[in-house]
């Protein structure tokens, strides 16, 4: 670190302590005020609602003796809000939210005949939103109903259904907007850019969301590191709940899948308290490498705690607190299931070892621990002006653990370790921002400073017996003698660790730290029909690798009031950080001895040590908004992103272990639509979709078994998260609001881009492709076929002549025609139909309430699959059919 960089840092830990002049994101708003009669005196016990109609977000309250009322833990949003009280006529004001600064409403009603009803009826300009960032809003009401096909991932699956540009991967990975995983949470106010997809953290809880902001246009200059998606998550809250509320759940479904979940929220005028505990267990954890479900069970505590304190009318202190525990099996395959029929050691298959395993069959396990803790204090300067400042520390402990026999991992697709993991992964870090809102002025300056602590310890043991043997030395001659031992590097150097001929495990041990530094200024301006979002970042990393950059983000849209449209423009420059997860062995693996040989020698090329560097890019937006009436509004818009350094992820041979790879450069151009229907006669709909390339330059530049540039290909390819085509639409109609409700969803996938499978190279119809590189078992997962003959898990297919060969779960381009770039191999379309029964207050109580809710995944059984031998994450099934229903008592 230069000396400049050591007094930079040294500025900001100065002004962050003793300064509420610079300031993270807070994540909430409030709406408060006073309700008086023409005279000007107090209106106490009057009715005040507030609803956003696109998110379905609706709350009111009662003002108290001296007129007040207030809103709290409000989603940046704009709220149609209706005062009512007797003797009056009812006031109805539009209301935006943008700050954390609180908005204060004064309301005078007028004398006029009371309304027996109140109704917050939306018109056409409620459905739209002058702002140039795309995103899309969610509410509790829409999560609480919306299908969802992996309830370990649910959260990520609630984000893949709702947000338009985003490819569903198995368990619980999402791809926004041509990326893999470039997504982030910013959970009131705290910054989360580390994967939380199902294999690598534990998720949070459903029930502790209150809403969801998810932007997948030009991110605002508030937010960086992992910005392709960021879900901008408001956690709920007791503030203000003055009579203990909550809920008791339980469910039970296929595949053994049940779970149960306790919430509570109590408080007061001036504290809240909010507790969410949840438990779940499944037969079926993971998505699996096949359509049955061997060896896939897991399970999944968590809880969730938000207290908050109004100390003083101006000072208020927040604290979220999460724990989760995980456990589960690793979904093993037919091969994997007969494991010991592969490494020559006869057992009896149909015995049953510990925990109801076959005796023989892999039994590879990971347990993830996670922990979160974000104190947080806001302070009210003035009546335009808010000081936020927060700290947080978080940390993933994941383990994976191999086989009791490690014989067991050696499997036909190539594996030929036996690998054990410990790995964890603390962020720590201090926020704080300034907000200030007067005029036509919504300014926020922020700093924020985080320091992630990264300790990975990898065990190897070969377990191949014919690994060393096939192995030669630099001068291509064997590297062992006639009697099987080692004369040459790299066997000398792997021998040690070969467990076929007693060796024993290797322990590669990494550390680092991984130094983050924002800050960030940015004005949001509101003049007449137009808003300006003008914004400067500036972001340095100091980890392996270390880059400055100053990032612009600049954003225009414009109101065309009397067709209700509004039109956007919007540009950003953001600095890509490396993916944490295994970042030292990515970086790092090469300098060791035995990664190194044991790397090239899976590769077939000499591994080569580049340490991953910061990427940035370039990306623009331009995209409409459109309301038709009161009825339904459309969201577009164009999104192009160029990358130098684009980030992907590869794995160690064929083991569990992956890394963080870097390409030379990447292209990503694509459209997003949303469409909602408001709340018509008790139908709603929500529609997204999105085409969405993302097209990566070789050479790789960086990651262990990186080929330097000159060393490798030049070519263009389609990542295997790139996806032509994915839409989801969700229907829900409740006839009036104590009746029984419906949910529908339909998601099209167009596919993934898939693994290789066996083609012909030319056009001959004759030609005979080699199908001997898969196993009878990835013939099967891959839905292949020779005219009318199938393979069996005994009799796979070898040849077959071009004219006859397909597959009914892959899409294998014409002969003659497969490239890399236009015209890859991908997964076949499939559509999904899932359905949600339920009734809310099935004895229509007022305090408390049963509710009974039945959901079906996968309705028709659709056979299909998320991928096929991907580099990344294998194989994996779509869930079969799945049946679930809940019951819940809420007081």
């Amino acid at each position: 670190m230069s000396r400049l960089q050591k007094l930079f840092y040294l500025l900001v830990v100065v002004c962050l302590v003793f300064s509420p002049k610079i300031a993270r994101a807070q994540a909430s708003g409030m709406i408060e005020g006073t309700v008086k009669d023409p005279s000007g005196a107090a209106v106490p016990g009057a009715t005040v609602e507030i609803q956003n109609p696109v998110s379905e977000y609706s709350r009111s309250t009662v003002t108290d003796a001296q007129g007040n009322f207030r809103f709290v833990n409000l989603p940046m949003n704009p709220y149609h809000m209706m005062v009512k009280a007797a003797g009056f006529t009812a006031f109805v004001q539009d209301v935006e939210v943008r700050s954390a600064v609180p908005v204060s409403v004064p309301i005078s009603l007028k004398v006029g005949a009371a309304q027996t009803t109140l109704t917050v009826e939306a018109n056409s300009e409620d459905l739209i939103e002058n702002t140039p960032t795309f995103h899309t809003d969610v509410d509790k009401t829409l999560v609480d109903r919306l299908p969802v096909e992996s309830q370990s991932s649910s959260f990520t699956s609630i984000a893949t259904l709702v947000s338009p540009g985003v490819a569903a991967d198995s368990n619980g990975l999402m791809h926004g907007l041509g990326d893999h995983a470039e997504n982030s949470i910013s959970l009131d106010g705290q910054p989360i850019t580390d994967q939380f997809s199902k294999v690598f953290s534990n998720q949070l809880p459903p029930d502790a969301i209150q809403s969801m902001e998810i932007i997948s246009g030009a991110p605002p200059a508030q937010y960086g590191d992992k910005t392709s998606l960021v879900i901008n998550a408001t956690t709920r809250s007791g503030m203000g709940t003055t009579r203990p509320t909550g809920s008791v759940t339980a469910s039970y479904g296929s595949f053994g899948t049940s779970t149960v979940g306790f919430d509570l929220a109590y408080g007061g005028t001036k504290w809240g308290n909010f507790l969410a505990v949840n438990g779940l267990q499944s037969g079926r954890f993971l998505d699996p490498p096949e359509f049955a479900v061997m060896h896939d069970k897991g399970n999944e505590e968590s809880l969730f705690d938000r207290v908050d304190y109004q100390a003083s009318t101006k000072d208020t202190l927040h604290l979220n607190l999460t724990y989760t525990r995980s456990w589960f099996q690793t979904p093993n395959s037919f091969d994997a299931q007969n494991a010991s029929a592969w490494n020559g050691v006869v057992v009896d298959n149909g015995g049953l070892g510990p925990d109801g395993v076959p005796v023989g069959a892999q039994d590879q396990r990971s347990k993830i621990g996670s922990f979160n803790i974000a104190p947080s204090w806001t302070r009210l300067v003035s009546p335009t002006t808010l000081f936020t400042v927060g700290a947080y520390v978080r940390r993933d402990q994941y383990d994976y653990y191999p086989s009791a026999d490690p014989f067991a991992d050696l499997t036909p697709d190539l594996q030929s370790e036996s690998v054990a993991q410990g790995r964890t992964l603390t962020n720590a870090g201090v926020r704080s921002e300034l907000s200030y809102v007067k005029g036509i002025h919504n300014i926020k300056a922020g700093i924020t400073y985080e320091q992630t602590f990264l300790t990975e310890n990898d065990h190897f043991g070969i377990v191949d017996p014919t690994f060393l043997g096939s192995l030669t030395d630099v001068n291509g001659d064997p590297c062992l003698d006639n009697t099987g031992q080692p004369i040459a590097a790299p066997c000398t150097t792997l021998a040690p660790y070969d467990l076929t001929i007693g060796g024993n495990y290797y322990l590669y041990h990494g550390h680092t730290d991984v130094k983050e530094l924002a800050l960030y200024l940015e004005d949001d301006i509101t003049k007449g029909s137009w808003n300006f979002n003008l914004g400067m970042r500036g972001d340095i990393y100091n980890g392996i690798s270390s880059a400055t950059q100053a990032e612009p983000r600049l954003g225009i849209a414009y109101n065309i009031k009397p067709t209700n449209t509004v039109l956007r423009l919007s540009y950003a420059r953001t600095l890509e950080t490396p993916f944490n997860e295994n970042l030292v062995l990515a970086s790092n693996g090469c300098s060791d001895a035995v990664v190194n040989a044991l790397m090239a020698s899976l590769q077939g090329y000499p591994c080569i040590n580049e340490a991953l560097s910061p990427g940035n890019r370039n990306e623009f937006h331009a995209g409409f908004q459109q309301a038709f009436g009161k009825y339904a509004v459309v969201d577009a818009e164009y999104i192009w992103k160029y990358t130098h350094l684009a980030y992907d992820f590869s794995v160690l041979g064929s083991t569990p272990i992956t890394f963080p790879i870097e390409w030379h450069n990447s292209k990503i151009p694509g459209f997003a639509i949303r469409a909602s229907v408001p709340n018509f006669h008790g139908f709603t709909a929500l529609v997204v979709m999105s085409s969405v390339a993302a097209r990566f330059f070789e050479p790789q530049v960086s990651g262990i078994g990186a080929t330097p540039a000159g060393q490798g290909g030049t070519g263009v390819f389609r990542i295997d998260h790139d996806e032509v085509f994915n839409q989801t639409t969700h229907l829900q109609y409740q006839p009036w609001k104590r009746a029984p409700w419906i949910g529908f969803n339909w998601r099209y996938d167009s596919g993934l881009v898939a693994g290789a499978v066996p083609f012909s190279v030319t056009s001959d119809p004759n030609e005979l492709v080699d199908l001997t590189g898969l196993s009878a078992d990835q013939q099967l997962q891959a839905g292949l076929f020779c005219g009318n003959t199938v393979p069996t898990l005994t009799t796979p297919l070898t040849t077959c002549p071009s004219s006859l060969y397909g597959s009914t779960l892959i899409s294998i381009p014409k002969l003659g025609s497969e490239n890399d770039d236009h015209n890859p191999q991908r997964i076949a379309p499939r559509s999904l139909f899932d359905i949600a029964v339920g009734d809310d207050n099935l004895f229509h109580g007022d305090r408390y309430k049963w509710s009974l809710q039945f959901t079906v995944v996968n309705l028709a059984n659709k056979v299909a699959l998320y991928n096929f031998l991907s580099t990344f994450s294998g194989t994996h099934y779509v869930t079969p059919r799945a049946e679930t229903i809940q019951l819940g008592f809420h007081f």
